[in-house]
């Protein structure tokens, strides 16, 4: 018995022969600008994955960078998300997304409803299965998760009888994905990133993906990395390209540096037509060149509040 969903497979074996012959292990400096790398790593037809989503440590810079860039025919994998689909569907960007939280905002609905958007149905849960799969090398991996659900329905698993004990089991196909963008607290020049607080599969995502872009709240040296190395969550040669983006989760939250910016979210999910998200985007997206234009837009004032209200927050205040 399968879902109905379309599966965007991958040869395993080739994957893995792929990571073999191109992911080096030479310590390179890998630090560019979001345009290099989002030049140089997404491309129209993608299948892109990011680990959290706007709301906590998500990859927003990079996201308006690829609106910016207008990529084209992007297949999501969106584990958690919610300004991060309605965005890139904004901007013309996707075409599919699995989807294991549909998100937030007219205008993801309205493409869903129209059908300028296909959306395959998966939980939270089974699409960290499939990056771990695919970080694994192995073609698909065994849970009871869908089971009896209309989730399965929609899905593009699998359900199979256990050889072992005869009952059923659902298959999740592995993912692959062409890019992983990954948002994180720290890291060095050639891509030893530090991730501190909640994350879904950041590890499995970043393995199984060909290329790994990272944006970091701040660079730090190779030296302090080596001086507690447990603190690593992403060794460098998993890592493709290392962006310097304070506040790079605005106007979400990095929990213990800058909380939410609930004034900006509301401007974003208030756009309730087209014409409302285009002049979203035309101020800011479009209308800056960079991430440092698009926080001088915000304004330093309200950074700084962001940080002061977080620490506040968490008690971190004298």
């Amino acid at each position: 018995m399968s879902g109905a969903g379309e599966v965007r497979l991958s040869d395993v074996d080739a994957a893995r022969e792929w990571m073999r012959d191109n992911k080096s292990r030479a310590p390179v400096d890998k630090v560019m600008s979001e345009h290099e790398a989002v030049a140089r790593f997404v491309h129209d037809g993608d299948y892109v994955s990011y680990d959290l989503s706007s709301m906590v440590r998500g990859p927003m810079s990079l996201e308006r960078e690829i609106v910016r860039q207008r990529r084209k025919n992007l297949w999501l994998a969106a584990k958690f998300t919610l300004l991060d689909s309605t965005l890139l569907v904004a901007g013309g960007c996707v075409s599919k997304i699995d989807v294991g939280f549909a998100g937030l905002g007219r205008t993801l609905f309205s493409a869903i409803e129209t059908g300028k958007v296909q959306v395959i149905d998966w939980s939270n849960g089974t699409l960290a299965l499939r990056h771990l799969a695919g970080a694994m090398g192995v073609p698909f991996l065994p849970t009871r998760a869908l089971l009896g659900t209309d989730t399965f329905k929609h899905s593009g698993a699998k359900v199979v009888e256990d050889p072992f004990t005869g009952k059923k089991v659902c298959l999740v196909p592995a993912i692959h994905p062409n890019v992983a963008i990954i948002h994180v607290n720290q890291c060095d020049m050639f891509g030893n990133a530090r991730i501190f607080g909640p994350s879904i599969s950041p590890v499995e995502t970043a393995m199984a993906s060909k290329s790994v872009i990272v944006s970091t709240e701040e660079i730090i040296t190779t030296e302090e990395i080596k001086k507690n190395p447990g603190r690593t969550t992403l060794p460098y040669y998993l890592v493709s390209a290392v962006v310097v983006a304070p506040h790079g989760a605005h106007p979400g939250t990095v929990p213990g540096l800058y909380t939410y910016d609930s004034g900006h979210l509301d401007e974003f999910f208030s756009a309730r037509d087209d014409a409302t998200m285009k002049k979203y985007l035309d101020k800011y997206v479009y209308g800056v060149k960079s991430h440092d234009e698009y926080l001088a837009l915000i304004g330093k004032e309200k950074l700084q509040s962001l940080r002061e209200n977080e620490m506040i927050r968490e008690g971190y205040s004298a």
